[in-house]
């Protein structure tokens, strides 16, 4: 593999917006008006251990491991992509790879349901909306 024309074929500005789509996503998925307040509830955050958090390191952190994500996503669904079939391979990456690992780890250190379901759901959200972009533009 030549990892030179490999990311060549990247589409960078897509990439980038499927980035943004998905923090818009988890600033809505996560806020008081949809799941924030038993996302909290289920990790057992209090609104002031949230506030004084370093919230430059976890969305920055946030922000570069969804770039990643969504650079191999498009990696994965190719330049002949459609809106379709790139919404499938981020769904079925969601659901079955991101969705699926999150269920082991919970399993073993004994995570809500409740809580699994609120972040694999982003995750499957998500990726079927950043495949979705890519696979459009």
């Amino acid at each position: 593999m030549n990892c030179a024309s490999t990311f060549a074929s990247v589409n960078w500005p897509s990439v980038l917006a499927a980035t943004a789509a998905a923090f818009a996503i988890g600033g809505l998925w996560y806020s008081p008006f949809l799941f924030g307040n038993a996302w909290a509830a289920e990790l057992k955050l209090s609104k002031r251990k949230i506030k004084n958090s370093n919230l430059f390191v976890i969305f920055g952190s946030a922000f570069i491991l969804t770039w990643i994500g969504a650079v191999v996503l498009d990696l994965l669904i190719g330049t002949e992509a459609t809106l379709l079939s790139g919404l499938l391979a981020g769904l079925f990456v969601g659901a079955a790879f991101i969705a699926t690992s999150f269920g082991v780890n919970f399993v073993f250190s004994r995570k809500s349901f409740k809580l699994f379901l609120i972040d694999a759901g982003y995750f499957v959200v998500c990726y079927s909306v950043m495949g979705a972009i890519l696979g459009l533009w």
